[in-house]
């Protein structure tokens, strides 16, 4: 409750105290409790009107509340409470199934803590405006150009090709190496869909591949025991932020002559021995949805080490259209285009790229002080020696006897969302028949056990101390 204070008052306080509340907090509104319950909503108008009507500063603001006003379960569903909202009704209590209130949502921000949001702290209305003013808001213009440059500087060797979004960059990295019928293609078993969604795309087949219990990345001596004489390329995936044994993964490639195709939709900064993720294989892709480390709302990056794969790419991203010839259509192709005011919200949060992973390693640092030692959690994220976790998502291993999803809602009546890891791939309808390792125990645990914990980087200190305040406090409980 303390991490919205300055907004809930006591109904056997004064209207004097409440309009201090008011003024202070600068909402224009404050929550009446009874002993926690809501009981009602005082704006500034209501304490106008009351004193009008012959109240005095004095009087309880009981007398002055208004008690017919518009509360949601904490539970509710975030398209819920983005329904409710309207032009006067901006901020909205949730309460838990007694009416006590345990959560603020606002326009800005559907639960007080959310697992992540976007941070959009720098020059990005500056140079949307700027497109908007030129009339240079489609995929045609200067900043799809600068974000390109952008990440060719901190990606050295690579050649950058905006894309629309995180799938299609790899889907697209996929075809340009020339993947398709016949192609076996070994990916994580835990991992989000879009991976092997995109190889599937191509008509190649994907091969599911166990994860190291520590880092949770594809494990490198498992990817031996899956290669075939049809294998012609690897995706890894850096979950959440971890980095995957490249070193290995980059020998065993080499040995079998295969592709190596890098997911980094969640690691961008995640580096190895100072080598930045994206820059180890032939290609690497990124996805910059309003979750991830930097957005563009919906986009993606593709990279390739291979300046004629990357010209392809190009080719394939513009309907398949020489780009020298227009309108005349060299081979089938896409509209895998990011626009113009997309890329130039990236332009601004790159600006800002290394104050923003500042704040995701201090987040874990945080995190990794507060929660040490707490009985039910059985591991914290891992980091490889001399490497950058950029933690994406902080998330951790509860042990086997909690519910992981119980957990889950007991932190929801603190006004705190979180999230389960991914589902194993393989245990899902649309992939159970593919070829896998033999056991995929790693990726099972982790996905029955994991909990991810909110990450953004607008996080508060305050807020991730009351977070792990919280899950203590409910672990014990479990």
């Amino acid at each position: 409750m303390e991490i919205f204070e300055d907004l809930v008052i006591e109904s056997n306080r004064s209207i004097r105290e409440t309009m201090v509340v008011v003024d202070q907090n600068g909402r224009g509104i404050c929550f009446v409790l009874d002993n926690g319950i809501l009981v009602g909503i005082a704006t500034d108008g209501d304490l106008r009107r009351a004193l009008l009507r012959g109240l005095t500063l004095d009087n309880p603001v009981s007398d002055a509340m208004n008690r017919n006003f518009t509360a949601l379960p904490v539970t509710s569903e975030d398209k819920l409470i983005r329904q409710t909202f309207s032009t006067r009704l901006k901020i909205i209590p949730l309460t838990d199934e007694s009416g006590k209130l345990v959560d603020i949502a606002d326009v800005q921000r559907s639960h007080r803590i959310p697992v992540l949001e976007p941070q959009l702290a720098g020059r990005e209305l500056e140079y949307v405006t700027d497109c908007i003013l030129t009339n240079w808001i489609s995929s045609q213009g200067s900043y799809v150009q600068k974000f390109e440059f952008m990440f060719e500087k901190m990606h050295p060797e690579m050649h950058a090709v905006c894309v629309s979004n995180g799938t299609v960059a790899l889907h697209l990295a996929l075809l340009a190496l020339g993947i398709g019928e016949g192609d076996e293609v070994i990916v994580p078993d835990l991992t989000f869909a879009a991976s092997i969604n995109a190889v599937l795309y191509c008509k190649a087949t994907p091969v599911l591949c166990e994860i190291d219990p520590n880092t949770w990345c594809i494990d490198v001596l498992e990817i031996k025991k899956l290669i075939t004489s049809r294998t012609k390329a690897v995706m890894p995936v850096h979950l959440y932020g971890q980095i995957c044994e490249m070193e290995a993964l980059r020998q065993v490639c080499e040995e079998s002559k295969l592709f190596l195709i890098e997911d980094c939709a969640e690691a961008l900064g995640s580096s190895w021995n100072k080598k930045i993720a994206g820059t180890f294989g032939d290609s690497s892709t990124f996805s910059f949805f309003g979750n991830k480390t930097i957005s563009t709302g919906e986009g993606g990056m593709v990279l390739f080490r291979d300046p004629e794969a990357a010209k392809q790419a190009r080719i394939l991203r513009d309907h398949g259209m020489s780009p020298g010839k227009r309108y005349w259509h060299e081979c089938i192709g896409f509209n895998y285009r990011l626009t113009n005011l997309q890329a130039a919200i990236g332009v601004a949060q790159m600006e800002r790229f290394p104050e923003i992973l500042s704040k995701k390693l201090e987040i874990a640092e945080r995190y990794n002080a507060l929660l040490a030692g707490v009985p039910g959690i059985s591991r914290l994220p891992f980091t490889q020696p001399n490497t950058v976790h950029s933690n994406w998502l902080y998330t951790v291993t509860l042990v086997p006897n909690i519910s992981r999803d119980e957990l889950m809602r007991r932190l929801l009546m603190h006004g705190i969302d979180t999230r389960p890891v991914f589902y194993p791939l393989h245990e899902m309808p649309p992939y159970v028949n593919f070829k896998r390792s033999d056991k995929l125990l790693n990726s099972k645990e982790i996905s029955i056990c994991g909990l991810s914990l909110p990450s953004s980087v607008t996080l508060q200190a305050e807020e991730i101390s009351y977070i792990a305040t919280s899950l203590v406090q409910e672990l014990s409980n479990c």
